[in-house]
């Protein structure tokens, strides 16, 4: 082999061992190489020491159920009062509105990790720019709120709790299902603007999918096997489709839909007073905190509570 072949030979491997050796030490924490982590793979602190959250609901409760030291969230307008309490407790400074949060106010808040759950690569795209900007930025893309617990879990030293937590719930989740009457619920929200219908299928908001594990039967209109089909916003005239025996009614959340005076006009319309549910008085209001803000464990045995009174306790 020729002198210059020589020399470009240890030129190479120079520059491989230097590629090598970096990527060796790229992520001096925790690297998460997942699909349900968006831009995997992704570097953040082992012991994370201050946490921002950008969503009032997932974030914040199992944020702080795992032991993260969160210091900023989007507490404006939270539902939930419980859970807004538990932020105010610990002495956790408001980031402002959830879709419109102040990036001077997570500066300022100098975190070292910021934690989303956001549901879906789409809506992921829009706030990572802005968020990874200021630190490493872990959104969860994921509809699954368990996998959410445990990822968090690890980073809080707490997974054993945890998993004792999620098989206590899982426990009462079965003693309910053992229990639960052939009935059928029918269950709609009343916000300011629409009618939404939360769908039992196969990926669905959290508060539905432990309706269908409890073993609560939905009526045709609420059920499909589509996993892109998970809300439905019906017109006035498609109330009548919720023809369930019971029926649980949710108004308000991170908007003023329980103080326009809209649902009260709703619940007077003629329509309303024809559904079968109705006319059988067996049509509940549950609070929007834990049903539209459902925020981890806590969350999941309200809306149990909810089924066991009005659904398993029915006549």
């Amino acid at each position: 082999m020729g002198l210059k072949m020589v020399k470009l030979s240890r030129y190479i491997l120079t520059v491989l061992s230097i590629i090598f050796a970096s990527s060796a030490v790229a992520c001096d924490g925790v690297e998460l190489d997942r699909a349900d982590v968006f831009d995997a793979p992704l570097c953040i602190p082992q012991t994370p020491r201050r946490v921002v959250v950008l969503d009032p609901s997932f974030g914040l409760g199992v944020g702080l159920d795992v032991g993260l030291p969160v210091v900023g969230a989007p507490l404006d307008l939270m539902s939930d009062e419980a859970l807004l309490k538990r932020a105010m407790d610990h002495g956790i400074t408001s980031t402002g509105f959830v879709t419109e949060p102040s990036l001077e106010t997570i500066v300022a808040l100098q975190p070292d990790l910021i934690v989303g759950f956001v549901g879906s690569e789409s809506m992921a795209s829009g706030i990572y720019p802005m968020a990874t900007r200021v630190a490493p930025t872990l959104l969860f893309t994921s509809t699954d709120w368990r996998a959410f617990y445990r990822l968090l879990a690890g980073l809080g030293g707490k997974e054993q709790e945890i998993v004792a937590e999620l098989d206590t719930l899982d426990q009462r989740i079965a003693d309910i299902q053992a229990r639960m009457p052939e009935t059928t619920v029918s269950v709609l929200r009343i916000t300011s603007w629409d009618f939404q219908v939360y769908m039992d299928a196969p990926e669905t908001y959290a508060p539905f999918e432990i309706m269908k594990q409890a073993g609560v039967r939905r009526s045709a209109y609420e059920t499909t096997d589509d996993p892109s089909l998970t809300l439905k916003r019906p017109d006035r005239e498609e109330l009548a489709q919720l023809d369930g025996d019971i029926l649980l009614y949710i108004v308000g959340g991170t908007n003023a839909s329980d103080q326009d005076g809209r649902h009260e006009e709703v619940l007077n319309d003629p329509l309303w007073q024809m559904l079968p549910a109705v006319r059988a008085g067996q049509v509940h209001r549950v609070s929007h905190g834990a049903w539209m803000q459902f925020s981890g464990v806590a969350s999941a045995h309200r809306v149990l509570d909810d089924l066991e009174t009005y659904v398993v306790g029915s006549p």
